[in-house]
């Protein structure tokens, strides 16, 4: 008796891990990419606690309110910016008129500065990387397993700017640049928003 009881554990245990496929149709159900916000954590500093924004095609730390610039579908003013990853690849969540996304370049000539793009309205540079982000057990985020650095404003002062680490604390020269963990949120209502593009 006890033995087609466990039986019977194992297989609903493997009905149910089938379940995601459609009965018939041989197409699994889409699973919707996680929504994030990120939190910068490093003791002692100035972006401990820090939210992550996005603006001028840069991913920041602490985005000052009069800089905020992200234009969103419920008619608010955010500070802070929504992300997934899908494949690897990193994007703002948006439209999808305007998808925006993530590029890397770790070069000598990039040094690790982290962009985002508006596909079809721009490119990447040629050592630019798209692939490669990731979530790792302790929900922090990644490229290819690299972490991320901060660096200030003039003056040290928001907003900080981030990069990808390449191995260089002083990524275009930079003073006061901060390794930081990246923690990823799960938002709990996401903000579809358009962030600015970088004009000359």
């Amino acid at each position: 008796m006890q033995l087609s009881s466990v039986l019977l554990s194992i297989l609903a245990a493997t009905g149910a891990s089938a379940a995601p496929t459609s009965e018939g149709s041989g197409k699994s159900c889409a699973v919707p990419a996680r929504k994030f916000n990120i939190m910068s954590l490093r003791s002692a500093s100035p972006i401990h606690f820090g939210q992550a924004g996005a603006t001028q095609n840069k991913l920041v730390l602490n985005l000052p309110e009069d800089k905020a610039d992200a234009q969103c579908t419920n008619g608010e003013t955010r500070r802070d910016a929504t992300f997934y990853i899908k494949d690897g690849e990193l994007f703002l969540y948006g439209g999808k008129d305007k998808v925006q996304q993530f590029f890397v370049d770790r070069s000598g000539m990039g040094q690790g500065v982290m962009q985002y793009f508006t596909k079809g309205e721009g490119g990447i540079p040629r050592n630019g990387e798209t692939k490669g982000w990731a979530v790792d057990e302790n929900d922090n985020l990644s490229f290819n397993g690299a972490g991320l650095l901060a660096c200030p404003s003039a003056n040290n002062t928001a907003p900080w700017y981030v990069w990808v680490s390449a191995g260089i604390n002083q990524p275009a020269g930079q003073q006061g640049c901060l390794g930081f963990s990246a923690r990823t949120l799960t938002a709990a209502t996401p903000v579809q928003c358009t962030y600015s593009n970088y004009s000359a």
